[in-house]
């Protein structure tokens, strides 16, 4: 039976392994990203505010997925002030196909509902074709794209 809660400060060492799963995952699809041991997160800090909700899914008293919720602020020219980010979502790869990122994304939209927030946000690697497919299936839909390119070897 999985249950799903908010985190709490003594979660942190298996979040921070989750995060790392997570950066392993994400580091085939993004040349950009340094090697060695990086966080892309500051969970503790994010656990403690209040513009933030981290939520988590125990199966038999082990941790295996986890997201957040961020409230931020948003461009000046567009409807809303604010936006929910999703960040952080991860399933552990056996527990994955189980609806548990949509148990962790209703969690957080009703969260942002509650502060009044209605704009959500989130990126996802095009090459993480899984993860998009997942997110479509709650609702989320394709709306920029964002384009990169290494300068470094042209000959400008």
């Amino acid at each position: 039976m999985y249950q799903i809660r908010k985190a709490k400060l003594q979660d942190l060492p298996i979040l921070l392994q989750l995060e790392h799963g997570l950066i392993e995952v994400e580091r085939p699809m993004d040349p950009t990203i340094k090697d060695g041991d990086i966080s892309y997160y500051d969970l503790k800090g994010f656990i403690s505010a209040n513009d933030v909700e981290v939520c988590l899914i125990e199966h038999n008293k082990k941790i295996v997925a986890s997201g957040y919720a961020r409230i931020k602020e948003d461009r000046p020219y567009l409807k809303h002030k604010k936006q929910g980010y999703l960040g952080f979502m991860f399933v552990l790869e056996e527990h994955r196909g189980k609806g548990l990122n949509k148990m962790i994304i209703d969690r957080l939209l009703k969260w942002c509902k509650t502060k009044g927030i209605h704009e959500i946000r989130l990126d996802v690697y095009e090459d993480n074709v899984a993860a998009i497919k997942a997110y479509e299936k709650v609702g989320f839909k394709k709306h920029m794209i964002n384009m990169r390119m290494n300068i470094e070897s042209l000959d400008l």
